[in-house]
């Protein structure tokens, strides 16, 4: 881990700091981040899958010198998963051996086996570490995934960033942790929780600031083949698709062209590797054949005469 780094002083200095990451935002987006860092609120993250939702908090991580504890949301998660759990197997030895010695005592015994050496820390009791040197980065990924009552108990983790264990007490954070949490709106998310956080929309990325993206990404993609594929994308998306395809698509789908030794786009090659920028099936066999020529030779008549 890289030593902490002060936060951002203003939105350029975070704009600035997500692209030392090879994240490319826009004003926007850095103006929401940078007062969701400078005001201590939580940041939710909505969108599109793929859009870079989660790549903003590795980012953050990676360019401030913090942990990233992430927290991967699901139907049934529960506080033994996201919080703490107990080390059953190990306060089974440790009562095992108390007896052997003969340790009779219940009183001493549970005072023992419940303390901080037999706490499992999960994500969130992870994030609150009092120990930590700076505050980490907590990302609570796809929230839209998790149930409703852990929503709720989330909040109430959020209002006040603690979390009280029976046996033990209250463990709080000293600073509250860099929380990003994102969702693919799955389902709504309660309004009590997005209250809480600063709100912003993640988008898909219009074709000036894809290429921008691609480029960061993959520095030496072949300039004429970036220009294709960006064309070809954002055509794509304006299509009837069960899902579009995000900019991580365009990533895999512009190092697969470059695996294959490609310097220009062709429908051959377009059919061949549709199942890496597509998903589903369905949008496969509607996009592949005539679909992706006639796709591919208008982005290719565009970008011979742009002003036509």
């Amino acid at each position: 881990m890289y030593m902490a780094r002060q936060l951002p002083k203003s939105t350029d200095a975070t704009f600035d700091l997500l692209r030392e990451g090879n994240y490319v935002s826009d004003r926007s987006l850095a103006t929401t981040l940078y007062l969701s860092l400078s005001l201590q609120r939580p940041l939710f993250l909505e969108g599109e899958a793929g859009v870079g939702k989660t790549e903003i908090a590795s980012v953050l991580a990676k360019t401030l010198g913090r942990n990233l504890v992430r927290l991967q949301c699901y139907e049934g998660l529960d506080v033994a998963s996201a919080v703490y759990e107990w080390n059953y197997a190990a306060q089974m030895i440790e009562i095992r051996a108390a007896e052997v010695q003969g340790v009779t005592d219940k009183d001493y015994l549970t005072k023992d086996v419940f303390s901080e050496r037999f706490l499992i820390r999960r994500p969130l009791l992870q994030a609150l570490d009092q120990a930590a040197d700076a505050p980490p980065v907590l990302l609570i990924d796809e929230i839209d995934r998790a149930d409703e009552p852990f929503e709720a108990f989330l909040l109430e983790v959020l209002s006040d960033y603690q979390v009280t264990v029976p046996e033990i007490g209250t463990i709080a954070a000293k600073e509250p942790p860099i929380t990003i949490i994102t969702s693919n709106r799955t389902r709504e998310i309660h309004d009590a929780l997005k209250r809480r956080c600063f709100y912003y929309w993640v988008d898909y990325p219009d074709s000036v600031r894809e290429q921008e993206i691609l480029i960061a990404r993959i520095p030496d993609i072949n300039e004429h083949l970036s220009h294709q594929v960006v064309a070809f994308v954002q055509a794509l998306r304006k299509t009837d698709l069960f899902k579009a395809p995000g900019i991580a698509e365009t990533i895999d789908w512009s190092s697969a062209l470059m695996q294959l030794d490609k310097v220009s786009l062709d429908p051959q090659t377009v059919n061949n590797t549709l199942g890496i920028l597509l998903k589903y099936q369905d949008d496969i066999a509607k996009t592949s054949g005539t679909q992706a020529a006639s796709l591919l030779e208008q982005i290719n008549q565009e970008m011979v005469s742009p002003d036509s």
